[in-house]
């Protein structure tokens, strides 16, 4: 159960076949009930979810762009840098991880080369809008999407990556809510899941029934995005479950607890007071991983060093 601490398992091996991520999530999608997904942004924030108990993660790109470069969801980052923070988070944890691939940056070919990039790095699933670019955060205002002939397009070349060889799952997202109006995001859901991908996402529907129509619209499994002050009710899970979702991301979650902390901490240091409510020094050290290290060290000799290599020549 979420919350409920439990050992971490074994950092992922990346060279290893890239559809064991794929099959893990496909797994859970296929188990009943709804996942709660908290979003990630860095191997420290995707590490915590996992010890956390939760079965999956999200790379959030809104939380990438702020992590990473202080800099807004605004297409400012680049593929490679997505790609260089996926590959950290996905090498931090065992369980599966889904990434923000935006809109593939650029066209069918680019579209294909970052779906087989983000499943060397150990993704399970990449996720591709229909946003122009440069494209921003779902819930802000001055989206545009790209024409109905474009978004398919995109959708084809992620599933066509995926046949070929990348074997991680494809979401699809359609933004065409905002600046299309509802019927035309319906029609884009379940024109993404013809076209062959795995799971679909309608971002900002702004009340329940627009919830429960972007569920019925599709017949493969839907994503629930539930932003802190943004356009989509937040809903429990229980009741997004009984709507139809399988999936709920909580995408800005982690990264605004982090803020408020890391804000409050500093005023008080800055009013010459220790800071308030940290995470005890043994914790953050068994967090990290210095227990396990040493533990590991332990097994070739006391120091692992230059004795230990002379007493096994003995």
């Amino acid at each position: 159960m979420p919350g409920a601490a439990r050992a971490r398992g074994p950092r992922r091996d990346t060279t290893a076949a890239v559809t064991a991520p794929a099959e893990t999530l496909r797994a859970l999608l296929a188990a009943p009930g709804l996942v709660a997904m908290p979003c990630c942004f860095d191997a420290w924030s995707a590490r915590l979810v996992e010890v956390a108990g939760f079965p999956l993660t999200f790379m959030s790109g809104f939380a990438v762009s702020a992590a990473r470069a202080a800099l807004p969801d605004t297409g400012l980052l680049s593929y490679g840098e997505m790609l260089a923070q996926g590959r950290e988070i996905c090498a931090a944890v065992s369980i599966p991880v889904i990434g923000d691939a935006d809109t593939g940056y650029g066209n069918p070919m680019n579209v294909k080369r970052t779906i087989h990039g983000y499943a060397r790095a150990g993704f399970a699933c990449a996720m591709i809008e229909d946003q122009r670019w440069p494209k921003r955060c779902g819930h802000v205002r001055g989206k545009q999407v790209v024409d109905r002939d474009e978004a398919l397009a995109r959708v084809r070349a992620a599933v066509a990556a995926r046949d070929e060889g990348a074997g991680i799952a494809i979401l699809a997202r359609t933004d065409a809510r905002g600046p299309e109006g509802l019927d035309e995001a319906l029609w884009r859901v379940a024109a993404f899941a013809d076209a062959g991908a795995d799971l679909v996402f309608l971002e900002a529907p702004e009340s329940e029934d627009e919830m429960r129509r972007a569920c019925r619209a599709t017949r493969v499994p839907a994503m629930a995005n539930l932003v802190e002050g943004g356009a989509t009710p937040l809903l429990p899970p229980a009741r997004l479950a009984e709507l139809g979702f399988k999936l709920a991301a909580y995408p800005l979650t982690l990264l605004s607890a982090a803020t408020h902390a890391m804000q409050r901490a500093l005023a008080a240091l800055a009013r010459g007071e220790p800071g308030p409510e940290l995470v005890p020094f043994a914790e953050l050290r068994r967090l990290v991983g210095f227990d396990a290290y040493e533990a590991e060290l332990a097994r070739y000799g006391e120091t692992g060093g230059p004795a230990a290599r002379s007493t096994s020549r003995r």
